[in-house]
Parts: structure tokens; sequence; C-alpha cells
């Protein structure tokens, strides 16, 4: 990659970038524009994957809303996402949990880790 894109890329990304793995359970704090008017919503639910890097990396997040499964994708270095809490963290060991999306109920739950 040639140097100007790096530099281009370095501008973009956030200085701190909040500490979360797969299979853990966040909070994404987004930010929502209704006309003229800005407001914080909350999106809850289990990593299922992060992928990339740079200013590329993204990270879906998938919860049950109602018995339907919801999942949303974020840029980690988007200024729509103001913050991800870590709820819960999860003990897994793949780097995609897209098997998730299968399951239903107590089959779709993930171990919690002991940190």
């Amino acid at each position: 990659m040639s140097d100007i894109i790096r530099e281009i890329e370095a501008e973009q990304l956030k200085e701190k970038v909040d500490d979360f793995n797969v299979g853990d359970t966040v909070k994404v704090y987004g930010k929502i524009k209704e006309g003229n008017r800005e407001r914080i919503q909350v999106f809850e639910g289990i990593v299922l994957k992060r992928q990339g890097g740079s200013s590329r990396e993204t990270f879906t997040v998938r919860k049950s809303s109602n018995g339907i499964g919801v999942e949303k994708t974020w840029p980690v270095h988007s200024p729509n996402v103001e913050r991800v809490e870590v709820v819960r963290r999860g003990k897994v060991r793949r780097a995609k949990l897209n098997y998730l999306r299968d399951r239903v109920g107590k089959k779709a739950k993930v171990k919690e880790a002991a940190r």
C-alpha cells in the first residue's frame, strides 16, 4: 500500500479503541440522526465477528428482538459509534460465531469467561 493511503487512514483512526472480542456481550452506543436532531441508541448483543484491519475494521453484533434475530455491522473507527461497553466476556474458541445464527434459546448462549 502506498504511503499516501496509509497517512489518510491514520488520520481517520480513533485514539482509543474499546477492548472487546468475539463472543463478548456488548452495548454499542450508536449516534442516530433524525432530521436536525441527533440522539444515542443502544444496541446490545453478542459480537459474532471482527474483521478487517486499520480504518476498515468492522464488527458484527447479533441480538434477538421479539424472537427474530437482528444483526448490525459497524466500523470500529466510525464517528457514529460513540463507545462500546462490554457487559459480559465470552469464552469462545473460534474467530467467527456464524453458527449462532441457526440456534435459538439456550443453545444460542455463549459461556462466560472467568477473567
